[in-house]
């Protein structure tokens, strides 16, 4: 346990030993599965959510048959005041195992390469990640080197619940009526696909799903996935020349030309990109799953563009074959949403300046649940939890970090008290 003082009261931390918990709980989502949740192991995070909110007293726990695990803190103030939803998702990514996860707590770190024992060629270092440097003296925490550690976003369930146990703990902190809302499916897109906007009924929302301490992020990418079907003509290869058309070999010449400056290896800031996630096919017909990304409508449209030109022209060379390209919609930058509701980010602004943080506003690299229910009527920022190298073995997040968004929490339920 870790004490905090605030304000009169002294508060033993239970945010690490959630984490550590929730992470050995198998969640990983599949984008390839047709049932919702995608995967039935993420309820069993969702179930141990919903019980220990009970245990807790929370009276109003709803854990329904999508997975999502809706709570509410009753308001202890008579002013009518905005409800705020806090919102993380249960899910891991599909990208690095997330089975038998065993987290390791490096204590007191001291700067050095970090070094994990169940793969030694994953090497955690401050040349890769300088932000490690900002922890020296405090406990980090990584996997054992074959798995992805879950940061994110269990580090956003755990801050969560601690700010649930800390207020139910300390009455006396004056709030609103807030909602917790914890989703399935958000790394694959479908986080609020079963949502009922009804049973949460919140005016204002914050995802705990970003990085560095201090960082407040109130716009994403727009996004859109696109699926190229390239049918071409197969023949017996012992009689194919000048017949055959190898979809395959079109496929890979296709993906070869992709203009490298449109790559997200070679792309940062606000630059978009075309990125080629999944192949599959046979010489008679082969599929390129990709994933178009733009902080610009405008651009992400370009991207479609661009791409659609590239397929057209290569087609041009191959007789008798055709392509079939379709776009689908992810989701939209939640900035469009936000900037006509100031006061979200400027709230979680000051609680950061109130809890001693310095304060970093950053546009995100990618999505959250955010920019969904932004674009469903709840306006929605997202707030660092300290989650570092997501997505990878080499995941890995502060004890400190966890610990300072849940002091930004209770320093903004009291914000928007009187706001």
């Amino acid at each position: 346990m870790f004490a905090v003082n605030l304000g009169m009261h002294n508060y033993n931390y239970t945010v690490t030993e959630r984490f550590l918990r929730y992470v050995q709980i198998d969640t990983q989502s599949n984008p390839h599965s047709n049932t919702f949740p995608s995967t039935k192991k993420q309820k069993n995070l969702s179930k141990v959510l919903a019980e220990e909110l009970q245990k807790m007293g929370v009276v109003e726990v709803d854990f329904d048959e999508h997975g999502y695990v809706y709570a509410t803190l009753p308001a202890n103030i008579k002013q009518k005041v905005s409800t705020i939803c806090f919102c993380a998702h249960v899910d891991t990514a599909p990208d690095c195992s997330g089975t038998n996860v065993k987290p390791i707590v490096h204590k007191n770190y001291q700067g050095q390469d970090i070094v994990l024992p169940d793969d030694p060629t994953q090497i955690i270092s401050p040349l890769r990640y300088p932000y490690l440097k900002n922890h020296i003296g405090h406990d980090i925490i990584t996997a054992s080197g074959n798995t992805l550690l879950g940061a994110d976003d269990k580090s956003g369930v755990a801050i969560i619940m601690d700010l649930a146990q800390y207020l139910l703990t300390n009455p006396a902190i004056p709030h609103g009526t807030i909602k917790l809302l914890f989703t399935p499916d958000e790394e694959i897109g479908h986080g609020t696909a079963k949502l009922s906007m009804q049973k949460l009924n919140a005016d204002v929302a914050y995802t705990l799903d970003g990085g560095e301490l201090g960082i407040i992020e109130d716009e994403t990418f727009n996004a859109d996935s696109a699926v190229l079907d390239i049918h071409g003509v197969s023949t017996h290869p012992g009689y194919a020349k000048g017949k055959m058309m190898n979809a395959l070999k079109i496929a890979g010449e296709i993906l070869t030309i992709l203009p490298k400056t449109l790559s997200p290896e070679q792309t940062e800031g606000r630059e978009g990109f075309i990125h080629p996630v999944r192949m599959e096919g046979l010489p008679e017909k082969a599929t390129i799953e990709f994933i178009l990304r733009d902080f610009t409508t405008a651009g992400l449209q370009q991207h479609a563009q661009q791409l659609h030109n590239l397929v057209t022209n290569v087609m041009k060379k191959y007789p008798h074959t055709y392509f079939e390209l379709s776009i689908q919609e992810q989701y939209r930058n939640m900035k469009e949403v936000l900037q006509k509701h100031p006061q979200i980010v400027a709230l979680a602004e000051k609680a950061c300046t109130q809890a001693g943080i310095e304060v970093r506003k950053q546009s995100i690299r990618g999505g959250t649940d955010g920019s969904k229910l932004s674009f469903m009527g709840l306006p929605c920022a997202n707030i660092f939890t300290g989650m570092q190298a997501i997505h990878s073995k080499q995941e890995w997040i502060g004890v400190r970090d966890m610990q300072k968004a849940v002091d930004v929490l209770i320093e903004l339920v009291q914000l928007w008290a009187f706001a």
